[in-house]
């Protein structure tokens, strides 16, 4: 269920982003702009209905989504990732997810979730930067199963091996697109290369 972006594209910016000399605005422009590369792949498969369709000249038939979608970032580093998908996905509605990871155990810990009505019905796409160790990530799907979810996505710029490993075992039937999958963890959970901590990056922290 992992799908890694091949596009040029999106690998120049990441190229850019990964450095450390990438000052903090323009961090947060090529992080919106690969958000944007990505949507097409992330939305590439979502099932889709047959519609009519009136054009100026005769009445046709078109394709509308099966279902609303839903975007949700987990706090903070997820907000910088957010606007790049509502750039060309206007109408989706927004749900919050806050996880703070304890830097002792790796555990994320929650203390904010808020969502729109209808999750059962929609198309949830999880934002996160980051899939390092996979606890965040999968803490906030579980969240979002809970809270009624049904078809749920998840995005990152950068995936570990680890990461990946972590949501295949908890969460098998959840498609996973990131923009690169990277080399490994270090003792501290974080992904290497990486690109240091995207919250602190986006966010001048």
């Amino acid at each position: 269920m992992l799908h890694v972006s091949e596009h040029p594209l999106i690998h120049s910016e990441l190229t850019r982003l990964r450095e450390r000399s990438c000052p903090g605005p323009e961090f947060r422009q090529r992080v919106r702009r690969i958000a944007s590369l990505m949507v097409a792949s992330v939305t590439a498969r979502l099932p889709t209905q047959v519609v009519p369709c009136e054009t100026p000249l005769e009445l046709t038939s078109g394709v509308s989504l099966q279902r609303p979608i839903v975007l949700a970032p987990i706090l903070r580093a997820g907000i910088g990732f957010l606007d790049g998908f509502l750039d060309l996905l206007p109408d989706a509605r927004v749900a919050h997810i806050g996880l703070a990871r304890n830097e002792s155990t790796l555990v994320p810990e929650p203390y904010y979730f808020k969502a729109p009505a209808g999750l059962e019905n929609s198309e949830v796409i999880v934002l996160d930067p980051m899939l390092a160790t996979g606890g965040s990530a999968i803490e906030a799907i579980r969240t979002l199963q809970d809270a009624g979810a049904h078809h749920v996505s998840l995005a990152v710029l950068v995936a570990s091996p680890e990461g990946v490993e972590a949501m295949e075992a908890a969460l098998p039937h959840v498609p996973v697109f990131a923009a690169a999958l990277d080399r490994c963890l270090n003792e501290k959970g974080y992904i290497l290369p990486g690109l240091g901590d995207a919250g602190d990056r986006l966010f001048g922290t």
